[in-house]
């Protein structure tokens, strides 16, 4: 996997609510910048040859970097594709919605549900928030959250930016009524 630049962001909140979070919620982001693989060639009407060739190798390169960097036990996920400007938002979700990519992130975190996901095309420095849930449970309201992402120079034109995001637990100081009370 060829990128021109890898991020990773760790935000830690020891405080929400004039109140301490023990432990420290972890969210952390890793993000891969690289070529667009069908920047050139005009509509591609199968992006197979595409995914075939980046989406396994790019979620093996991101999926371990998360589970690392948090430091502990995953318990909520998302994803991200930002195509740059003379892409198509299509590339982007070609990456990111197959198995090809995703279950590298599944398989190393435990997880069972499905990824939520941003896509989105833009110049580069364009702000997007990455959408979190639980990874075993979707209906569990105190992982639904979102980290908001921007890096500087990226994606140029012809990039992409794909990220994963993992968070060591659901939001900070949560006290939603569990989902079930409301059945």
């Amino acid at each position: 996997m060829n990128y021109r630049k890898l991020v990773t962001i760790i935000e830690e909140t020891n405080t929400e609510g004039g109140r301490q979070v023990d432990p420290a919620a972890r969210v952390v982001i890793v993000a891969a910048v690289f070529d667009n693989p069908w920047a050139g060639q005009g509509f591609v009407e199968d992006l197979t040859e595409g995914i075939d060739k980046v989406a396994s190798d790019l979620g093996a390169l991101l999926a371990p970097r998360v589970i690392e960097a948090l430091g502990a036990p995953l318990e909520a996920y998302g994803k991200a594709a930002i195509v740059g400007l003379d892409g198509e938002i299509e590339h982007g979700s070609a990456l990111i919605h197959t198995l090809k990519f995703g279950n590298h992130f599944r398989d190393a975190a435990n997880a069972t549900t499905l990824l939520p996901a941003v896509e989105k095309r833009g110049p580069a420095g364009v702000q997007f928030d990455i959408p979190l849930k639980h990874f075993t449970d979707a209906t569990i309201r105190s992982h639904h959250q979102s980290i908001e992402v921007k890096i500087a120079d990226a994606p140029h034109a012809g990039e992409i930016l794909i990220a994963l995001a993992g968070s060591t637990q659901g939001r900070p100081q949560q006290r939603l009524a569990s989902l079930s009370t409301e059945l």
